[in-house]
């Protein structure tokens, strides 16, 4: 394993579980100290707990992305621990799925406030930091529904199709202070989420898959670190669909 991001920190936001918790793992691995962030303290302390045992500084922060004060509070919180902030992981993320007509704001506004404001509140507080030390590296979770829609998932697709918008309107603003700007687009992904599904949902969603597999968390997190790193240094405002070829 290379250590690309030795002497970064780097926040990571729904970082306890899942996609979160592989590309906290993964940053720390390549050497950055690591903020993870969400609403779980049980699930964050576990997570800290797996980077500190493999050797690595990692500090957990509770918050709610939807929250303005909360994000503020998490970006305070990460100064204070490392002094600075270099990385900036937009992964926190909920669904309330349900058919449009059937949909209520309640589900709507949730997971618009969570997956999409949360974004931008989060982009708004970490880039003042980056600003002053003219560098940085935001990457924003989007997902292959974002790119091509999804039944019963309008909430859910609209946060992410906006979270590619942001990203693109944000690398433009912040690329003269060699701050680059990023998202990634996970198809189908072998999580929590799609554990539960019945097998013939599984061999449904493999058959739209040329590489014929589910993704896995790590293979997510392998993207994020390369956009993270100095080799991606010339690299803003690009969506990279990380979904075994579904999007081609």
């Amino acid at each position: 394993m290379s250590v690309r991001l030795t002497g970064r920190v780097a926040v990571v936001t729904g970082g306890a579980k899942g996609i979160g918790r592989a590309i906290a793992r993964r940053l720390a691995q390549e050497g950055a100290r690591v903020v993870v962030s969400g609403r779980d303290r049980g699930a964050l302390e576990e997570a800290c707990g797996e980077l500190r045992n493999a050797g690595s500084e990692a500090v957990a922060v509770v918050a709610d992305v939807a929250k303005a004060q909360d994000v503020e509070a998490l970006c305070q919180k990460a100064l204070e621990a490392f002094g600075k902030v270099d990385i900036l992981i937009n992964n926190a993320g909920i669904t309330r799925d349900n058919l449009v007509l059937r949909m209520s704001e309640e589900e709507w506004d949730s997971v618009l406030d969570t997956n999409l404001k949360g974004g931008f509140l989060c982009i708004r507080a970490f880039t003042k930091p980056m600003m002053k030390q003219r560098w940085g590296r935001i990457v924003n979770v989007s997902s292959v529904v974002g790119l091509i829609g999804n039944p019963g998932q309008a909430n859910y697709v609209a946060s992410k199709a906006g979270l590619v918008g942001l990203t693109k309107a944000v690398a433009k603003e912040l690329a003269s202070r060699h701050i680059t700007v990023n998202a990634v687009a996970p198809g189908f992904i072998d999580t929590s989420m799609t554990a539960g599904l019945p097998e013939k949902v599984r061999e449904s969603l493999q058959a739209q898959i040329p590489l014929g597999r589910l993704g896995s968390p790590e293979d997510v997190a392998h993207a994020v670190a390369f956009l993270c790193s100095e080799e991606a240094s010339y690299i803003t405002g690009q969506v990279l669909s990380v979904d075994g070829g579904m999007r081609m």
